[in-house]
C-alpha cells in the first residue's frame, strides 16, 4: 500500500469533509447546521431538486439518500473530479500541510510514463486542430459545414482532421521530441508483429477528441471521409489512459449541462451529441463505439437519477433499447432508474434536428417512457394472448423480470405494476363483468382478454372497451387546478418573477372561467402600465373589478397550504415552487396533446400498439395527481408553518 492508513487519517483529520465538497455544492440553509458539522446539498452524482446529500465533518463521510452513493474526502475528489487516488491525496495533504511520503519508484516510473502519454495526445489534438483549418483540410471542412456544425461548435468540441499520410503525425509527434514508446503507447500509431513500420493509425479522417472527467484528451474517434473504408468511425485502441466501457463521449460538459436540464440525455454517436448540443441541448453523452456497459451506467446514475436513452428509430436503436434495459434492471435502487427516447423511423438526433429544429427533438425527450413501459411493451407488442396458457406465458415473463432486479422494495413495486398491467390488459373475469352473472349470459370475448393480432375487434366494441377504460371521453367543462391557482396568485405575489418569467405566465394554458379572466386583467395591468410592487398589481385589479376574484383565489391558495407563493413568501422558495408548477403544468399539457393524438390515431383505424399507447398515458395522466403537490417542505425559508385555514 503506497500510503499507510495513518497518513490518510491525518489528512481527514487536518481537512473538514464539508470544505471538499463545498467548493462543488450549494448547502442547503434549511437543513444544514453548520454549528454542528452537519449539511445538506442538492447531489452533485445526480440531478435532483431537494437537497438529499449529506456529509458529516465527524465521520469524515458523505452519502445521498437518492443515489446512494457514499465516501469520504478522496472518494469525493477521484469519483466527480476524476483524478487519481494519488492526485487526490497529494492535493488534500498540500490543503492539510502535510508533506507526502516518499514515493514507490515503481509507481513514480508509471505516473510519469502516464503523463507522457497524456502529453502526446494533447500534442496530437493540437496537430489535428492545425490540419482542419489548412489546405489538405478542405474536405473535412465541408464536411463538418454540410453536417450544420459552425465554427464555434467545431472550436468549442476541438474537431480536427487527420491528413491522408502514413506518418504525418508520427512526424510531427518525434519532432518535438515524443519518444517511440509515448506514440505507441498512446494508440496513435499502428505497430508490432508484422510490421516493420509502424504508421499512423488515423488517416484521411474527421477527428473527435475524447476526453475524460478532467477533460483531458484520453483518446480520438475518427470518421471517415473517403469511400470504400472498411471502418466508417474507428476508435483509439485500449491504452494505459482510455477503456472505452469506462468513459462517455462528452461527460464532463453534459454533467454541467445536467444541473441545468435536470437529466443526461444518451445518444448513440459523437456527432449526435455536437449537433444536439449546437441546438441548445447541453446534457448529452454516447458511448464509445459500443453498447452501453455496467461501468458507463454508473457514470450515468453519478450525474442523473434518470437519464433518457435516445436511440435511432429503427430495428437496431429498438434492440439497444432493450439490451440497455436488460442491463440496468440488476442495478435498479430507489430513485435510480431509466426512460427511453424512442425517434421517429429512419431518424437519429442529428437528422430530426436539421429537419424539425429544436423543438422536434424536445418533443421526443418530453415523451420518454419509463423502463417498466420498455419492459411491457416489449412483452407483449406483436403477440397473441388468446388462450389460457399464452395469457400465463405473458404473466411468467413480466415476473421473471421484475424478478431479475436487486433492490427488494424497487423488485417489489415492478412486480405490483405488472400485476396491474396485466389485469387492466386481460380485464376481469367473464363472470365479474356487469350483467354476465345471469346464468346464460355470454361473454364479449373480445372485450378485455388482451387479444393481440388476429383480425382486429369490431369498432363497436372497441369504443366500448375504450369507453369502459375512460379513455375516450369528452373534454367537458374543465375547472382551475390547484396547481394552476398557484402559478397565477403567485406571480401576482411576486411581480420579480413575472419580471424572469414573463412570457410563461402570458402563454400559460388554462381553462375557460375565472381564474383564465383573472390572468387576462394582470396582463392588462401590464400592458397598461409596469407595476413595481404586489400592492399597485392588487390595486389596479380591484379597479378594474377582479379584487375579489382575485382575494377569492389567493384564499384558496393559502386553505392548500401553499405558504411559498403567498405575500410574504421568501423569494428564493416562490422561484423554486413556481419553476417546480410550470414543469408540472408543461408536463400536464404535452400528456393531454399525446392522449389526443393517440385517440385520433385509433379513431382512424385501429391497432392494439396504439392501443396500448393510449393506455400507458391514461395510466401516467392518472398518476399525475401524485405529483400535484409541488414541493416538500417548501415555505421554511418564509418561516411560517404550511397550516390550512
Amino acid at each position: 500500500m503506497r500510503f499507510s492508513p495513518q497518513f490518510l487519517d491525518d489528512i481527514r483529520a487536518r481537512v473538514p469533509i464539508s470544505d471538499v465538497i463545498g467548493r462543488r455544492v450549494t448547502w442547503d440553509r434549511r437543513k444544514t447546521q453548520s454549528s454542528r458539522g452537519d449539511y445538506w446539498a442538492c447531489c452533485p452524482f445526480h440531478g435532483e431538486k431537494s437537497p438529499s446529500f449529506h456529509c458529516e465533518d465527524a465521520k469524515g463521510r458523505y452519502h445521498c439518500f437518492g443515489c446512494g452513493v457514499s465516501g469520504d474526502h478522496f472518494r469525493f475528489l477521484t469519483e466527480l473530479e476524476g483524478m487519481s487516488f494519488p492526485e487526490a491525496v497529494e492535493r488534500l495533504a498540500g490543503e492539510a500541510g502535510l508533506p507526502m511520503p516518499a514515493r514507490d519508484p515503481d509507481a513514480e516510473r508509471h505516473e510519469k510514463e502516464r503523463a507522457s502519454v497524456l502529453d502526446a495526445l494533447a500534442l496530437a489534438a493540437g496537430f489535428f486542430r492545425q490540419s482542419l483549418s489548412e489546405a489538405p483540410g478542405a474536405k473535412a471542412r465541408a464536411y463538418l459545414r454540410d453536417r450544420g456544425l459552425n465554427p464555434a461548435t467545431q472550436k468549442l468540441f476541438g474537431l480536427g482532421y487527420a491528413p491522408d499520410s502514413r506518418s504525418a503525425l508520427k512526424e510531427f509527434l518525434a519532432a518535438r521530441n515524443v519518444g517511440k514508446a509515448e506514440i505507441e503507447g498512446a494508440g496513435l500509431v499502428v505497430h508490432g508483429e508484422g510490421i516493420a513500420v509502424s504508421y499512423d493509425r488515423f488517416r484521411d479522417r474527421v477527428m473527435f477528441p475524447i476526453e475524460d472527467a478532467r477533460e483531458r484528451i484520453i483518446a480520438f474517434g475518427g470518421r471517415a471521409l473517403g469511400p470504400g473504408v472498411p471502418a466508417k468511425y474507428l476508435n483509439s485502441p485500449e491504452t494505459e489512459v482510455f477503456h472505452k466501457g469506462d468513459n462517455l463521449f462528452n461527460l464532463a460538459r453534459a454533467r454541467r449541462g445536467a444541473r441545468d436540464a435536470g437529466t443526461l440525455l444518451v445518444v448513440e454517436g459523437y456527432m449526435d451529441v455536437i449537433a444536439i448540443h449546437q441546438a441548445g441541448f447541453e446534457n448529452a453523452v454516447a458511448p464509445l463505439g459500443t453498447a452501453l456497459t455496467e461501468r458507463q451506467l454508473d457514470l450515468l446514475w453519478r450525474n442523473a437519477a434518470e437519464p433518457v436513452l435516445c436511440f435511432d428509430g429503427d430495428a437496431a436503436g429498438l434492440k439497444a433499447a432493450h439490451r440497455a434495459a436488460e442491463l440496468a434492471l440488476p442495478q435498479l435502487k430507489p430513485g435510480r432508474s431509466l426512460r427511453f427516447a424512442l425517434l421517429p423511423e429512419g431518424k437519429d438526433p442529428d437528422d430530426l434536428v436539421q429537419s424539425g429544429g429544436p423543438e422536434a427533438f424536445r418533443a421526443v425527450i418530453e415523451g420518454a417512457r419509463p423502463l417498466a413501459d420498455l419492459l411491457w411493451m416489449r412483452e407483449t407488442a406483436g403477440g397473441v394472448f388468446d388462450t389460457p396458457e399464452r395469457r400465463a406465458d405473458l404473466e411468467q415473463r413480466l415476473k421473471g423480470l421484475a424478478r431479475r432486479i436487486g433492490d427488494e422494495s424497487v423488485r417489489r413495486h415492478y412486480a405490483q405494476d405488472m400485476e396491474e398491467r396485466l389485469a387492466g390488459f386481460f380485464g376481469p373475469p367473464a363472470g365479474a363483468r356487469r350483467g354476465e352473472g345471469r346464468r346464460g349470459a355470454r361473454p364479449e370475448r373480445d372485450a378485455g382478454r388482451g387479444r393481440r393480432g388476429g383480425s382486429s375487434p369490431k369498432r363497436s366494441v372497441v369504443s366500448e372497451r375504450l369507453m369502459r377504460s375512460g379513455l375516450m371521453r369528452g373534454a367537458g367543462a374543465a375547472s382551475a387546478s390547484p396547481r394552476e391557482i398557484a402559478i397565477v396568485v403567485g406571480f401576482v405575489n411576486h411581480p420579480a418573477l413575472l419580471g424572469e418569467a414573463f412570457d410563461h405566465f402570458a402563454d400559460l394554458e388554462l381553462p375557460e372561467g375565472e381564474l383564465a379572466r383573472l390572468r387576462s386583467a394582470v396582463l392588462d395591468v401590464y400592458a397598461d402600465h409596469l407595476p413595481h410592487s404586489r400592492e399597485e398589481i392588487v390595486a389596479e385589479l380591484a379597479r378594474r373589478g377582479m379584487g375579489a376574484t382575485f382575494a377569492s383565489f389567493e384564499e384558496r391558495l393559502r386553505m392548500l397550504g401553499v405558504w411559498s407563493l403567498l405575500e410574504g413568501a421568501a423569494l428564493e422558495d416562490a422561484r423554486e415552487t413556481m419553476r417546480q408548477a410550470l414543469h408540472l403544468q408543461h408536463r400536464f399539457h404535452s400528456l393531454h396533446r399525446e392522449l389526443r393524438q393517440a385517440e385520433a390515431t385509433l379513431a382512424a383505424e385501429f391497432s392494439e400498439i396504439a392501443y396500448i399507447q393510449m393506455i400507458e398515458i391514461k395510466r401516467e395522466i392518472d398518476n399525475f395527481a401524485g405529483t400535484e403537490a409541488l414541493i416538500d417542505g417548501f415555505g421554511l425559508l418564509s418561516g411560517r408553518p404550511a397550516r390550512g385555514g
